[in-house]
């Protein structure tokens, strides 16, 4: 099912519900009931319910946000040291330049296509991700530079490697959700004790009152929505992309 229906069928269920508890409530309440007759201590506990509760959603939503930005810096920095180490051995001869270069584009090859698709799929990374990247590594520092160029050009390609592995180790790390079932049990509690206070107010059978609780509840589904959607770096709505790869090296297809 498309992300944006599911977010559609979301807002919809929230308002919905919403307005049947409203009618349900209005046609079973006492006829002497004075929905103007509200307690000031409600009024209050309602605002500071709702004050936390936008607190605790703008905090969710700023961490799943920096979770994702974190894990295309992860690929960015990835896609770079490859890159790097690619330029870096054309003062290497003929035959060991060409080796490095074509496990380096076998490498990217393969992330782009298998290995991405296996995250967004099972949450994981490849094994055979990691033998390609194996492979780079043992081209770069088995080779004897002869001439002191060489040797100067060296350590800089170890660094480089050892900044891929790095980044393909945090890439790893970001492929699953960073919410906390805790968290979410918290949220959306959070979400239907706000969404309840609503009642306590007693809200009347009137049309602006009912599209105004019914928008509420729709703004609070689609927080929620926007904070699973961001929850998975790599594999759903606005994801991480291998971008950097593909433009780094274009002759790879994605």
């Amino acid at each position: 099912m498309p992300e944006w229906l599911v977010l559609t069928l979301a807002m919809l269920a929230a308002c919905v519900v919403v307005v049947i508890i409203t009618l349900v409530r209005h046609r079973t309440a006492p006829e002497n009931e004075d929905p103007s007759d509200t307690p000031d201590v409600i009024e209050y506990m309602t605002m500071w319910i709702g004050v936390v509760y936008a607190i605790v959603l703008g905090l969710a939503i700023a961490g799943v946000w920096e979770a994702r930005s974190a894990a295309q810096d992860h690929v960015q920095a990835e896609a770079v040291a490859l890159h790097e180490i690619s330029e870096r051995v054309r003062v290497y001869p003929a035959d060991a330049r060409d080796r490095i270069r074509d496990d380096v584009n076998a490498y990217v090859g393969h992330v782009v296509t298998t290995e991405w698709k296996t995250m967004a799929d099972d949450g994981d990374l490849t094994d055979r991700g990691a033998e390609l990247l194996q492979r780079v590594r043992e081209d770069v520092t088995d080779y004897e530079p002869r001439t002191d160029f060489e040797a100067q050009a060296y350590q800089p390609l170890i660094d480089q490697v050892t900044a891929a592995d790095q980044a393909r180790n945090a890439r790893a790390n970001s492929t699953g959700e960073t919410m906390p079932g805790v968290v979410w049990f918290g949220l959306l509690t959070g979400g239907v004790i706000t969404i309840g206070m609503v009642f306590a107010l007693q809200i009347r059978r009137t049309a602006r009152e009912l599209v105004l609780a019914g928008l509420f509840s729709a703004l609070i589904a689609f927080l929620l929505f926007l904070i699973w959607d961001f929850d998975a770096p790599y594999s759903r709505g606005i994801t991480a992309s291998a971008e950097p790869f593909l433009m780094l090296f274009p002759d790879v297809k994605g």
